[in-house]
């Protein structure tokens, strides 16, 4: 057992704004992934370390601000609880699909209107 969050995202318009703001906040430096669809840039992360890491993402056409925070639960395969989440009022936004040395995610909506991620390695 686990906790259940292992990712979050925060949308940004400005990178390079966004960027210096959280490593001067956080005096951290951030890292750029490598191999990903969008731009972004991953808070330090300590494998088996307390609490759960993150990046700065940007999207095009994807607001920041009013919440823009995505949330991503760890999961065994991502793909069965996309399809639970599916088969119990909710919709798959974006199905299962390959992050490379990540591992796979899919992005869920609720029933309640509420955009969730789900990963599995």
């Amino acid at each position: 057992m686990s906790n259940p969050i292992s990712w979050f995202e925060i949308h940004v318009q400005d990178m390079d704004r966004a960027r210096a703001f959280y490593e001067a906040v956080f005096g951290v430096s951030l890292a750029r992934l490598e191999g990903t669809e969008f731009e972004m840039w991953a808070f330090p992360a300590l494998r088996g370390g307390f609490g759960a890491s993150g990046a700065l993402i940007k999207v095009p056409g994807c607001p920041s601000g009013a919440n823009s925070v995505l949330v991503y639960f760890s999961c065994a395969d991502c793909g069965v609880q996309a399809q639970r989440a599916a088969a119990n009022g909710g919709r798959i936004e974006k199905p299962k699909v390959s992050i490379g040395q990540y591992g796979s995610m899919a992005l869920i909506v609720d029933t309640e209107g509420n955009m969730i991620g789900l990963h599995s390695m």
